[in-house]
């Protein structure tokens, strides 16, 4: 989205174009023996990501003025770019937290030593972008980044995230068939607390029999699996994945409510597309998720599952105590991807001074 949105605009004095290798390479995956002893799906990504993408980016580099990197897990490309003349767009603090809180977060030996070298290298970099106040202040809580780099850009919402219905087809709404549905977008990570999101249907499911709980994510890990089994709900889900954009905006205009029950977030974009199209929206009570959606998201707190499931009853039978559908769409019409690339574009522009 930022790509397209720098290359639409003819005023700006320089010409941005993507770096990305042409070829990912299974090496160590080829070597049967050595998969038991090693995780070498992992080594071969690090293998890619430490070597194959910077060796790339070695063989075109003198022919740039500028780099931006998308996305912080790849500043260790900051070391071999002009770090004077590169920037890094700062999502959260998740890929950090093994090294910040060794104790709560703890990984592999081999996964601190690159995500160490990918954090020294947007250190190095001329600006780090970031997304939310709330991140802002954790950076500088840790004192990763000295402060005069840092300039926020919040995120965009692509254009097919808009409240007005589409005349196409939908095989996500096919999928979903008639039902009212409670919407989750959702990662498998721990953070995105499937845990909480699984008791709250649960509870609101005895009461409201019909609803069903439209999840939008990777497949259930063993775990939340065997959650599901003892909750009883398991004929009431309907996962999907792998959806194009308007698939996925369908799916939250139709959507009864959507819920956001992450523990942590750089942004919460789940939120403002939601918004976008129209749809309520209960999100768990943290600051980020505060700051993206307003007053115009009702909060929870995260862990207490009667709250949740006592708001939603409320939501379910009385939608006017909702917030309106216009302060829906007017929080977030603040949030565009033309703003987003100005912010970074401008940032770039007064090295040219």
């Amino acid at each position: 989205m930022l790509l397209n949105q720098l290359q639409q605009n003819p005023s700006l004095p320089f010409k941005p174009e993507a770096i990305i290798p042409q070829h990912y390479y299974q090496i160590l995956t080829r070597i049967p023996w050595l998969g038991k002893k090693w995780p070498i799906r992992t080594l071969d990504i690090m293998f890619n990501h430490f070597w194959v993408y910077p060796q790339a980016l070695k063989k075109v580099r003198r022919h740039f003025r500028y780099f931006h990197i998308c996305d912080h897990s790849y500043a260790n490309l900051v070391h071999d770019l002009p770090a004077e003349r590169t920037g890094v767009f700062c999502h959260d603090l998740d890929a950090f937290r093994s090294l910040l809180e060794p104790e709560k977060y703890r990984r592999g030996w081999h996964y601190n030593v690159g995500q160490k070298h990918v954090l020294t290298g947007m250190q190095k970099a001329k600006f780090v972008f970031y997304t939310t106040q709330e991140v802002r202040q954790e950076i500088e809580r840790y004192q990763l980044i000295d402060p005069s780099k840092l300039i926020q850009a919040p995120l965009g919402i692509a254009a097919e995230f808009n409240a007005i219905a589409s005349q196409v087809p939908s095989k996500a709404l096919d999928a979903v068939g008639k039902s009212p549905y409670l919407l989750s977008i959702s990662s498998n990570q721990i953070r995105k607390r499937l845990d909480i999101l699984l008791q709250i249907f649960a509870g609101i499911h005895e009461r409201f029999p019909e609803l069903k709980l439209v999840r939008v994510g990777a497949e259930w890990t063993p775990q939340i699996q065997k959650l599901i089994q003892s909750l009883g709900i398991e004929t009431s889900i309907i996962r999907l994945q792998g959806l194009e954009r308007n698939d996925l905006a369908a799916l939250y205009r139709q959507a009864t409510i959507t819920l956001v029950t992450s523990e942590s977030e750089g942004f919460g974009l789940p939120v403002i597309e939601a918004l976008a199209c129209g749809s309520p929206v209960v999100a768990s009570d943290i600051p980020v998720l505060r700051e993206v959606g307003g007053s115009a998201v009702t909060f929870c707190p995260l862990t207490h599952i009667s709250d949740w499931v006592t708001t939603l009853e409320k939501h379910l039978q009385d939608p006017s105590v909702q917030p309106s559908k216009a302060e829906r769409l007017g929080q977030a019409a603040k949030y565009s991807w033309a703003a987003h690339a100005k912010t970074i574009s401008e940032a770039y522009e007064q090295l040219e001074s």
